[in-house]
């Protein structure tokens, strides 16, 4: 343990925690992806590794803007906040308006926009809205609640302008997809817990949020998500199969919907066992499993790895969730430490709902898995946030000062990420001068408008002699 004091106590020490931390989860990740898909892309275009071409071209830009964004300041990013903030909402209005539009008349694109589900497609390339409303929200949020500072106390400061853009955030990510709007829930929990906001207001939150889900779910017998008028309401099902879980004989001989993939994801936890069956030798990967690539890939690393690839799994995202904690507990400024503390409850708490609902701990909402599941647009904008998140641990205090007092070559400064500003002392603001009032009697003017001599202060006399005052 003191070994491990040591250690953690070095300056750069929330650097290279995150950095092998995420670049663990992103070399499993991609190893996963190939495992479970190859199969399946062999299968139908005889090209096994297909799609972990494509996982690894969405990594490679994934690490430039982890590059881009540990270059960057925190005036940088605070600067982006409102116009990636506006870029969200945009998309989310276009993506709603296209599903509506295909729900309610069969228009099923405007130009070259076209819409499916939870993804907005131009041409060829494809976005999912939905995350970078995530970094939006973290960076837009950080940004107004540092502004505020001690004036969080008032309900009224909360209310304008943050409650009213994250509920609009809430009803345009949510209708289409649950399981991003708890993490959004997640991410502004964190934030709010790093503002130091009263106990109350999230009893508050804790209601309204509630309530939201409530409506939400009701929703999808109106269509919202992948919901439809004629059909049973899926979110609702998916409740009731964990509050109340159907045998699993009677599942398979029903053939019903809400408990299969459940079913089947415990099936491959138990088949796996301590150790696994082994890296590719998945059996329910072969269709048993649906979505066993994106939102249920860690159903396989439970087979394929046992607990012990699971365990590893959850260490890694412990020691992400900690770096994070620990980069928000150490800088000064305000603004780095709400979005480390926001980007902290986004990651980790989507890896919990996304691993809860898979083992059944959680009901099932369908979020991918951060670093594993196969994704695009999950991924770049996961390594920006890292990346922002590695910005702020090269800021700490202490790492500045060891970068300055030691710095590395000038090359590698301007490869890789310039020198952070040095610690300086807070100034404390000028505090107004106090009210002068009349003159003093002592300096009232003379009647030939020269001021009078200063005469003794009362009280301040000396009293006694040299040496009595020196004792």
């Amino acid at each position: 343990m003191a070994a491990l004091r040591g250690l953690l106590d070095r300056p750069l020490a929330s650097y290279y925690l995150l950095l092998s931390s995420a670049g663990l989860l992103l070399l499993i990740g991609l190893t996963m992806v190939f495992s479970t898909t190859s199969v399946r892309d062999f299968a139908q275009d005889g090209d096994a590794s297909a799609s972990l071409v494509k996982q690894a071209v969405y990594a490679v830009i994934g690490i430039v803007a982890f590059w881009a964004c540990q270059r960057l300041p925190a005036g940088s990013f605070r600067a982006l906040a409102r116009p990636m903030l506006g870029v969200a909402v945009v998309l989310l209005l276009i993506l709603n308006l296209l599903v509506a539009l295909e729900a309610l008349f069969g228009v099923k694109s405007i130009g070259p926009l076209t819409a499916w589900l939870l993804w907005l497609h131009l041409g060829p390339i494809s976005v999912q809205p939905a995350e970078v409303a995530k970094f939006a929200l973290v960076l837009w949020g950080a940004h107004v609640l540092a502004r505020k500072g001690a004036t969080l106390g008032w309900w009224k400061e909360l209310a304008t302008p943050l409650f009213p853009v994250v509920g609009l955030l809430f009803v345009l990510v949510g209708y289409n997809d649950l399981g991003s709007m708890l993490c959004l829930l997640a991410l502004v929990v964190g934030l709010l817990w790093a503002a130091g906001v009263r106990t109350r207001v999230f009893a508050a939150l804790s209601a309204v949020g509630l309530a939201g889900v409530g409506l939400l779910v009701a929703a999808a017998s109106l269509g919202a998500g992948s919901g439809s008028r004629d059909a049973d309401n899926y979110r609702l099902g998916r409740l009731t199969s964990f509050v109340n879980p159907p045998d699993p004989k009677v599942c398979f001989e029903e053939q019903l919907q809400n408990c299969y993939q459940l079913v089947q994801a415990r099936y491959a936890v138990q088949h796996g066992g301590w150790f696994g069956v082994g890296l590719g030798k998945s059996t329910f990967k072969w269709d048993w499993l649906p979505e066993a690539h994106n939102d249920f890939i860690f159903a396989i690393v439970a087979e394929e790895l046992g607990v012990v690839g699971c365990t590893v799994l959850l260490v890694l995202f412990a020691v992400l969730a900690y770096t994070g904690l620990r980069i928000a507990r150490r800088v000064e400024d305000p603004f780095r430490r709400l979005a480390a503390a926001g980007v902290t409850a986004w990651l980790v708490g989507q890896a919990v709902i996304n691993i809860g609902g898979v083992t059944g701990l959680l009901p099932l909402t369908g979020v991918p898995l951060p670093f594993i599941s196969d994704g695009g647009s999950a991924l770049v904008v996961t390594l920006a946030a890292v990346g922002m998140l590695a910005s702020f641990a090269r800021a700490e205090p202490d790492a500045a000062r060891a970068l300055h007092a030691r710095p590395p070559a000038r090359w590698v400064r301007l490869v890789w990420a310039p020198l952070p500003p040095l610690p300086g002392r807070r100034r404390r603001p000028a505090s107004p001068p106090p009210d002068r009032g009349s003159v003093p009697r002592s300096r009232t003017r003379r009647a030939d408008d020269q001021a009078a001599a200063r005469g003794p202060r009362p009280g301040r006399t000396r009293a006694g002699t040299a040496s009595e005052r020196r004792r």
